[in-house]
Formats: C-alpha cells, structure tokens, sequence
C-alpha cells in the first residue's frame, strides 16, 4: 500500500508558499504520494469549510495515511482526527497551537475566525495518534510553551528550533518536518 501524505497550509497560504512544495517533492522521492490542496477561503479560515474539505479529499483512512500541518492547518488536521478512531501513521504539526498571541491588534473578525479553533480538543483520540510538533523560540504568533502543551496533552514528541520564526517569510525548505515524516513512517 502507498503512503500518503496530506500537507495543510497556513491561515492566508497556498500550497506554493514556504517550504510546502519542498517536502511534497522530497517526500515523492521516497516514495510517498503527496497532497498540498489549496484549502477553501484561505484568508477566512473556517472549521466549517477546512474540516470537511480535508475529510473528503482523504477519503479512507489506515496506517499509512500521514499528515503535514503548519499553522492553522494543524489545527484542521487536530480538528479532523479529535473524533476518528482509526491510528493514522503520524501527524507532523510545525506551529501548531493550544494557545496563540496577537503580534497586532486582532480584527473582531479575526477573533471571530479563531475563536472556534481554540476550543478544547477532544484528546481522547488524539493522544492515540503518533504527533511530532516542532515549535520556534521566537515564533511571534505562536507562543514556544505549547511545546509543553503538546506533550502535556497529546502525548506528543516535540522539537524546538532557534529563531525559525512562523515557519513562514522566505522559508523554501523544512528538513525536521521531512526527518519527522520519515521517522513516523519508519
């Protein structure tokens, strides 16, 4: 059977920004089939709309289904899995969060967007799953502690980076999310 890798994108992104197209190719060179769909309504993130999306386009899941978030795609992907019982092969979360800062002034509509993103997890679920989070020191959106909330409550391993920011502003290429894929597929 193949191994499938989904990657979800950033609040605001496309599957050809950052580093996403990067580990997509590296990942197809060993072997994987790879998918980085642009999500619906990119600059208005909604459950509504990313969840199903991400639900239809995996369509059945087993052992050898992996994903890549980063950003708000972690949250979409957490927001997936929190009620599905199938064990996946891994979960990669680069930025993911339980808990974000502002670096400016949020819009009501902002606060909007991310108010149901930050709800509770239903960690019953998750914490079956085999979840990699690599977090920054200096991640201006993303406060480095939910790397303790990670392991805390996902039972998840964590990797923290110097100065990586957001995983985002010219970043062409991600070796730990690829070495963090491979080692889940091991």
């Amino acid at each position: 059977m193949v191994k499938r890798v989904f990657v979800i994108h950033c609040w605001g992104g496309s599957p050809q920004e950052h580093w996403y197209e990067w580990l997509a190719g590296e990942l197809e060179k060993e072997g994987f089939k790879t998918y980085v769909p642009r999500m619906p309504d990119t600059e208005h993130p909604r459950i509504e709309a990313w969840v199903p999306f991400l639900e239809k386009l995996v369509g059945t899941l087993d052992k050898e289904t992996f994903f890549v978030g980063h950003s708000i795609g972690c949250a979409t992907i957490l927001r997936y899995l929190e009620n599905v019982k199938e064990k996946v092969g891994g979960v990669v979360l680069v930025a993911g969060f339980f808990e974000i800062t502002w670096p400016n002034p949020p819009s009501e509509e902002d606060i909007k967007l991310m108010t149901p993103w930050l709800k509770p997890y239903n960690l019953a679920f998750l914490k079956k799953q085999n979840i990699i989070g690599i977090f920054s020191d200096n991640d201006p959106w993303i406060p480095v502690m939910n790397a303790e909330l990670f392991k805390q409550k996902l039972n998840a391993k964590v990797i923290v980076e110097h100065k990586q920011g957001h995983y985002s502003a010219g970043m062409k290429s991600l070796r730990t999310a690829l070495d963090s894929v491979l080692e889940l597929a091991k």
